[in-house]
């Protein structure tokens, strides 16, 4: 059984007429998903405004508790709601960390219809990864940290409660957002083409 966290990333074509009651379906299906063991966080983009394409993304400790999410009742219930809006396109899932460095190629059919992109090409260097992931993390955190300490009382808690709440707060934007931006951003670094060995 594999123990590694997975990322899952799902691209849905949604009916631009139904847009605000897209955004709250979405929101149903990120609470719902918090009330199961093993959640690590979720979210979603658009590829830009106005764009029928919104890009999905959950994070689970690890396959049991991702597939006790995507089995369960609530999750059919919730997709059933959003079917005659939301079309799922794609599903790519990442396991660990070096799952936001992936370039994959190969695309497989699965037995439920859906499309698994898996990984045909090496992972860029550790190195590159520290780096974009540094590039990301380092930004939100002194953001985060500042905004922080707008708020009276705060540098008086003690250290461990501050760290639960800035990294309770920069978890899902990272996880959602910032990781998923700047690794897109990087990718010509992160796999170049033309430079075997880069």
């Amino acid at each position: 059984m594999e123990q590694s966290p997975i990322t899952v990333a799902i691209e849905r074509t949604v009916d631009p007429s139904m847009e605000r009651y897209a955004h709250a379906w979405v929101q149903h299906g990120v609470a719902l998903a918090t009330l199961f063991p093993g959640f690590l966080g979720a979210g979603w983009v658009r590829e830009e405004p106005g764009s029928v394409r919104w890009h999905m993304i959950y994070r689970f400790a690890d396959r049991a508790t991702l597939e006790a999410w995507e089995r369960s009742v609530e999750r059919a219930q919730w997709i059933s709601a959003g079917a005659s809006f939301a079309r799922e396109s794609r599903v790519e899932r990442r396991t660990g960390i070096e799952g936001w460095f992936d370039a994959p190629e190969g695309v497989v059919l699965q037995d439920d219809a859906r499309v698994e992109i898996r990984q045909s090409t090496p992972a860029p260097p550790v190195w590159k990864q520290m780096i974009v992931v540094w590039l990301a993390f380092f930004p939100m955190n002194v953001l985060v940290t500042f905004l922080l300490g707008l708020i009276p009382g705060f540098a008086e808690l003690a250290l461990p409660l501050r760290l639960l709440i800035s990294t309770v707060i920069l978890t899902p934007i990272m996880v959602g957002l910032i990781l998923p931006f700047i690794t897109r951003l990087a990718a010509p670094w992160l796999h170049p083409r033309s430079r075997p060995g880069s």
